[in-house]
């Protein structure tokens, strides 16, 4: 009588679901036969990208002693670091408050009031630093109402670059060298924190920054924008100004053709960020040499963006649709040389 033997398998832990994320090539018809550039799909995380920086910032807060056991954490965001505040808060113990504006998706909200977490929503944007300045202005408001909360801070907080070290290590492990990444720009954090492992290794690794039409991240003035994910109308001093070779701003339509045609070509897609790094990343596998390798950072996935990025009557309202980049960027030597549209390159990085 045979018998069969149990195999004991630990049970994973919730912060074991973050990392160790998948890259997927990306070819035709973004980029000629036998030329391709990777997408570091950061959609597989259960949040997206900032689950990897929502937990790290966490775990030091809690290992310095500045977040309590049980305390509050608070910040600002737009819905994917929110996401990752909610696991890091269920993961470690602690009720978390988000801050955002009328701009969030319904099912981000949705799924954030799910798993346990407060949503304070701005009603106005500030007349100067629009929605993210509003957004802070009610985070130091709850502040002084809860001292004893922990502001995550992700805007200029150190430990959301160095977060990023595990992501460019695993870069590392599954293409090898590399020598273009180009990152959508937001917080500043992903890029800053990879370039700066991955220059250690290769030094003569180019960083390409991506940012969106109306974002005064890199000189631009501000203006109302409809893609969230990337761009700023404040400067986060995360954003590693000396590290950026150069800079793109890429426009909505622009996006919303490239994420609908990942859709169709790679069934790998996302929204407004993927879509932007992805008109850029294409550029460059068009333009560089064969055998230049280039990774693009994907964010997340398309499930939130269902209400805009792949809902026809969103994008028809706003003229979104059936309108692809054109082959080659605008170019302009200095951002404060005129205010960009659509699809434009700068070589020159400006902090101010």
């Amino acid at each position: 009588m045979s018998s069969i033997s149990t195999v004991h398998v630990q049970s994973p832990r919730l912060t074991d679901l973050v990392g160790k994320t998948p890259v997927c090539r990306i070819g035709e018809p973004f980029a000629p036969e036998g030329r391709a550039f990777w997408a570091k799909l950061e959609g597989t995380n259960p949040g997206g990208l900032k689950d990897r920086p929502a937990l790290h910032i966490v775990q030091r807060a809690r290992a310095r002693g500045e977040l309590a056991p049980g305390a509050m954490i608070v910040d600002s965001s737009s819905g994917t670091f929110g996401l990752g505040l909610a696991l890091a808060g269920i993961v470690h113990g602690h009720p978390v408050t988000v801050v955002s504006d009328p701009g969030m998706e319904a099912i981000v909200h949705g799924m954030l009031a799910a798993y346990g977490t407060r949503i304070e929503t701005v009603t106005e944007p500030h007349p100067v630093g629009g929605w993210q300045q509003a957004r802070l202005d009610r985070v130091e408001e709850l502040l002084r109402v809860h001292p004893e909360a922990y502001w995550a801070r992700q805007y200029d907080n150190p430990d959301n670059v160095d977060a990023y070290a595990g992501l460019a290590h695993e870069l590392i492990t599954q293409v090898g060298r590399v020598d273009v990444l180009v990152c959508s720009v937001g917080t500043g954090g992903h890029s800053a924190g990879i370039i700066d492992v991955l220059r250690r290794f290769s030094p003569r690794t180019r960083l390409i920054g991506v940012d969106a039409t109306g974002s005064t991240i890199f000189g631009q003035p501000a203006r109302p924008r409809l893609m969230r994910g990337l761009g700023s109308s404040i400067r986060p001093r995360n954003v590693a100004y000396d590290a950026f070779d150069e800079v793109h701003w890429v426009a909505p339509h622009e996006a919303v053709w490239a994420s609908r045609r990942l859709a169709a070509t790679h069934y790998t897609t996302g929204g407004w960020s993927v879509g932007a790094v992805t008109v850029v990343a294409a550029w460059y596998a068009r333009v560089l040499p064969p055998h230049t390798r280039i990774v693009a950072i994907f964010p997340d996935g398309p499930a939130r963006y269902y209400t805009t990025v792949f809902d026809d009557a969103y994008c028809a309202a706003h003229d979104l649709l059936d309108r692809p980049p054109a082959d080659e960027p605008d170019e302009i030597a200095h951002p404060g040389d005129a205010e960009v549209s659509r699809w434009t390159r700068c070589a020159t990085v400006v902090s101010s």
